[in-house]
């Protein structure tokens, strides 16, 4: 089932993704098209600087309070991780709209903002999580030897944490060079990354040859720096004991550490919350004129009402889907043996890599035939599942793995079936880390723009896509109800994570 879930959804589109670019009327010309248009050539040319820019300007933001989590015992300190974390799960048009509403939409200064805002997190907990383990007997001894604060940070501490490093800046990196709802909605066509001229391409001037080719550039793109992170990791990796974090941690001791730690932590959530306030305080404007607007939002082919159950049905259905195929291929990572195994899980994870709106686009031009899916409302959903499969496998692999063989053993030795095993014996014991994959799924949904861009049909659009649609109409009220939206979309995304932190067993599906 995942095996032909993954080829016909991911897959197959991409062949006819490549396809489209090679052959038919495009032919090679696309690639020349594309290389040939100083436009185009300008949209790379952004996605790539942009791109390092977020990368050196979130390590920067983050460095203060990734020092302070992982190297201090303070009150409030699991409450600073969570709250650091809290923007890395909201959805991409609320982060947009959060920064709209500071009123700098429209420059290249926005748009760096919001992916710094977004991938804060990334750094805290990819680099955090490293820094907090390393055994301060090495710091000890160095400072015994005479090194001073710096020579230890400079010649033990830095190039410790150089493959974490390399990891994040790789995330950070993928994530902005296919940043699609930040850069559309702040952006505003005036700065555009590949994955916006994709969708320009495609649903603007009907050049399928032309978007076709920028998202094979944008695949070469995304696959160089993932081969690029490994080939790192393999030469730079270093072998050394972690200690438990707990045992790591220390309180603040002098005055300086102390100003230090406060400095960086209320100085970093202080940064955090000002889009987010200013997006409430913007949706109250004119009277709460926002809110009025949602509800009654006068003549629009969708109400926000109907948006938001669209949304919520469209969760519902791909958490249905994502925990079904991702228990599927769960099950078979953990029984099977060698490379095999291994490589379909490294399969599983191709569409993280991927773009939303490289999918969307492959679902649009490929899932014709055998049945036409394009105009149907189950690929919505469909494609919000390919994209949330892979957080499902990683969260119940491991509790798969945690079940002891005699346990399985037993029932068969006492007559059970293999389905039975499965239902009595595994199922149980990996029943809250299903749930926590679906929980994930269902916020992937709720927040997904990019595919949803180009698949939803008008009358069956999400609400990131009408927050989308009212930015782009004239009038304040209009604005306000957008504001009003982001925050009920804001909410509920958090509410739900919420819910599934309630669930989750120690790091199990953890960040």
């Amino acid at each position: 089932m995942a095996v032909a879930f993954l080829g016909y959804l991911f897959l197959y589109p991409l062949a006819r993704i490549l396809g489209l670019s090679l052959g038919g009327e495009g032919g090679f010309g696309a690639f020349e098209e594309v290389l040939a248009d100083s436009g185009l050539r300008s949209a790379l040319w952004f996605s790539l600087w942009q791109s390092a820019a977020s990368v050196a300007l979130t390590l920067v933001a983050a460095a203060p309070i990734t020092w302070a989590v992982s190297t201090f015992r303070f009150p409030g300190r699991a409450l600073s991780k969570a709250l650091v974390t809290a923007p890395f799960v909201l959805p991409t048009v609320v982060v947009a709209s959060a920064f709209l509403s500071l009123g700098i939409g429209g420059s290249v200064w926005a748009i760096l903002a919001a992916h710094v805002f977004y991938n804060v997190a990334v750094v805290v907990r990819t680099v955090g999580g490293v820094w907090a383990r390393i055994d301060r007997s090495l710091f000890e001894a160095a400072r015994t030897l005479g090194a001073n604060p710096r020579q230890v940070f400079w010649r033990l501490t830095l190039p410790l944490l150089r493959p974490a490093l390399a990891a994040a800046s790789a995330i950070v990196f993928l994530f902005t060079f296919t940043s699609f709802g930040v850069v559309l909605i702040l952006g505003g066509l005036r700065y555009r990354t590949l994955e916006v001229e994709i969708w320009q391409q495609t649903v603007v001037f009907l050049n399928l040859p032309a978007a076709a080719a920028l998202a094979v550039i944008q695949l070469i793109g995304v696959t160089a720096v993932l081969a690029w992170y490994s080939r790192y990791q393999e030469r730079k990796a270093v072998g050394i004991e972690m200690e438990a974090e707990d045992r790591n941690l220390r309180w603040p001791g002098s005055l300086a550490e102390r100003l230090g730690v406060g400095a960086a932590v209320w100085g970093t959530l202080f940064a955090i919350s000002v889009p987010l306030v200013m997006l409430v305080a913007r949706s109250l404007r004119s009277g709460g004129a926002g809110w009025r607007f949602l509800a009654d939002p006068g003549p629009l082919a969708v109400t926000p009402g109907r948006a938001m159950v669209n949304s919520l049905l469209y969760a519902g259905v791909t958490a249905v889907i994502a925990v079904t195929v991702g228990l599927c291929a769960s099950t078979v990572i953990v029984s099977g043996k060698g490379r095999a195994a291994r490589w379909f899980d490294v399969l599983l994870m191709l569409p993280l890599g991927a773009s939303a709106v490289t999918v969307g686009f492959g679902m649009l031009v490929a899932l014709d035939r055998p049945v036409d899916l394009r105009a149907t409302v189950v690929l919505v959903p469909l494609a919000h599942a390919l994209v949330a499969v892979p957080f499902v496998v990683r969260t119940v692999t491991p509790m798969l793995r945690s079940v002891r063989a005699d346990l399985r053993q037993t029932a068969s030795v006492l007559g059970a079936s293999p389905w039975r095993v499965f239902r009595e014996v595994d199922l149980p014991i990996a029943a809250r880390a299903v749930a926590v994959g679906g929980g994930f799924a269902a916020a992937v949904s709720l927040g997904e723009f990019g595919a949803t861009a180009f698949i939803a049909r008008p009358d069956t659009i999400t609400v990131p896509a009408l927050i989308f649609r009212l930015l782009g109409r004239p009038g304040a009220v209009s604005y306000t109800g957008a504001m009003a939206m982001a925050v009920v979309l804001a909410a509920t995304v958090t509410l739900l994570i919420m819910a599934v932190d309630r669930i989750r067993l120690g790091e199990l599906g953890s960040f």
